[in-house]
């Protein structure tokens, strides 16, 4: 009977997997819809805590401003980037011609013949063809702006009916409690994590493209907005996004100082904000094993590549909350948590 229900789990994870692999195209415009609906909520929020706003001004005016500040901002951001992408473009044969200087280069001052040592690599690397995945990645992302706007459109409409809906649901008034005070719980981790995360990957990514205006690296705003997203992936997000104009930088100057300042002063950053700063900032809001974000992000990067990486983190918190409000799966919640202590899972 166990090996049925063990097959029978194992088939459905299977299933589930499966189906977030097909339907990655809808969903993922979904998620990040709610991503902005989180965001959009908690500056409504923030304007409530004036009392005469809260009192006075009606409940879908504040989204509605909260709402434009948002899409402004990301419409803005769109239009600088979409300039920066295309002048990325026109640099990658610069890039590609300077690959065997640069390997020259590391020939003679350390005397390794790295074109010999990473000859199978060599073969199949494209320098050029990296780049574009990253630019095509964006540029996706950029395009799917229209249907976020409409779901997150749809997402406001449900919100003033979902607690009526959810009464419907549950015929006790205790079950309906139960099921609030879950909902209220996962809100809370979730806002809590995504404003606090964009409050410290902003700070991160603002200084570090002073550190690259100043070096003079080409389209320094692309690469601080690419270090702005990878710090969002846990534990290698902050060291990718160092290597990356480190990288770029080599081939650009086609000398090592430049790269090695970069290399310094944004790791140095990445260091600060994220070891100092960070801790300070979200505190232990999220009380998740170290082990399991590393295996959330294996996984939920082979489901859905570098997005999937992004939310690996919010989804695990979610899976925890909901895992610890029943006794039958409380001790996978336990297992899952930093320290074992699940009423800790949610910050007061």
């Amino acid at each position: 009977m166990k090996v049925i229900k063990l097959a029978s789990l194992f088939l459905i994870i299977g299933a589930i997997i499966t189906l977030l692999i097909i339907t990655k195209d809808i969903l993922i415009p979904l998620i990040l819809a709610v991503i902005i609906w989180f965001i959009v909520k908690e500056i409504r929020n923030f304007f409530d805590k004036a009392d005469w706003i809260k009192q006075y001004i009606p409940r879908w005016i504040k989204t509605s401003l909260a709402s434009v500040l948002v899409f402004g901002v990301i419409s803005f951001s769109i239009s600088i980037l979409a300039s920066n992408i295309n002048e990325l473009k026109n640099s990658i044969p610069i890039y590609e011609n300077n690959v065997e200087h640069v390997a020259q280069l590391i020939n003679t001052t350390f005397s390794i013949d790295i074109e010999d040592l990473f000859a199978d690599f060599f073969v199949d690397f494209d320098f050029s063809e990296i780049i574009k995945d990253i630019v095509n990645s964006i540029s996706t992302a950029f395009g799917t702006v229209f249907m976020i706007l409409i779901y997150v459109l749809f997402i406001f409409m449900e919100e003033s009916a979902s607690s009526n809906k959810l009464k419907y649901i549950y015929s006790t008034p205790q079950s309906y409690e139960e099921a609030k005070a879950l909902l209220t719980d996962i809100d809370r981790s979730i806002s809590s994590y995504i404003t606090l995360k964009t409050l410290v990957s902003l700070i991160t990514g603002t200084l570090s493209y002073f550190v690259l205006l100043i070096i003079g690296i080409d389209v320094p705003l692309f690469w601080a907005f690419l270090i702005f997203l990878l710090n969002f992936i846990p534990t290698i997000g902050s060291l990718i996004a160092t290597l990356f104009p480190t990288v770029i930088a080599l081939l650009q100057f086609g000398e090592f100082t430049p790269s090695l300042l970069i290399l310094t002063l944004v790791g140095a950053i990445q260091v600060v904000v994220g070891n100092i700063l960070e801790p300070k900032i979200v505190g232990n809001s999220l009380n998740v094993s170290s082990l399991v974000v590393i295996l959330s992000l294996t996984i939920w990067g082979n489901i859905w590549g570098v997005f999937g990486m992004v939310i690996s983190v919010p989804i695990t918190v979610i899976l925890i909350i909901i895992l610890s409000r029943f006794e039958s799966t409380k001790n996978i919640a336990i297992l899952l948590s930093e320290k074992g202590k699940i009423n800790e899972l949610v910050k007061p």
